[in-house]
């Protein structure tokens, strides 16, 4: 059984169509989400679980939406999740995104940082809320 380290949240936006933040480039990742998990007390077998929210409002044309988690603060920092949805022509109500990912043995730092991204393949993708990012950190 773990052991309970630390938790944090990123919030960037609690309810439905609460904001309207365009993707205005394509396939460029764009920030949603970043907290830092303190690891003072990390023995064996650290692991972080990663869960997290995002609404956009997509374009009506075929759209992929890519989410990407890395272990740091850069779209180039080493990848613990990504995965791709793509809605077809026909949706029109706000798409809801959600995700759940794990990082197994991280290299153990003061503080692990993790950083959501969220990029589309078609302009006109607008991010509406909600927008959250939650990680917990346990170990043996």
């Amino acid at each position: 059984m773990g052991t309970y380290l630390d938790a944090r949240t990123s919030q960037n936006a609690s309810a439905a169509n609460s904001i309207a933040i365009p993707i205005l480039v394509v396939n460029t990742p764009q920030l949603f989400g970043q907290i830092g998990l303190l690891s003072e007390g990390v023995t064996t077998n650290p692991r972080v679980l990663l869960k997290g929210i995002i609404s956009v409002q997509l374009p009506l044309a075929l759209v992929g939406i890519t989410i990407t988690i890395v272990r740091g603060t850069l779209p180039t920092d080493p990848v613990v999740f990504s995965a791709t949805s793509t809605f077809s022509l026909s949706v029109l109500a706000p798409q809801v995104i959600t995700f759940s990912a794990d990082d197994f043995d991280p290299p153990v730092t003061p503080q692990l940082t993790y950083t959501a991204f969220v990029s589309s393949n078609l302009l006109g993708t607008i991010r509406v809320g909600p927008e959250s990012f939650d990680g917990i950190l346990v170990s043996d």
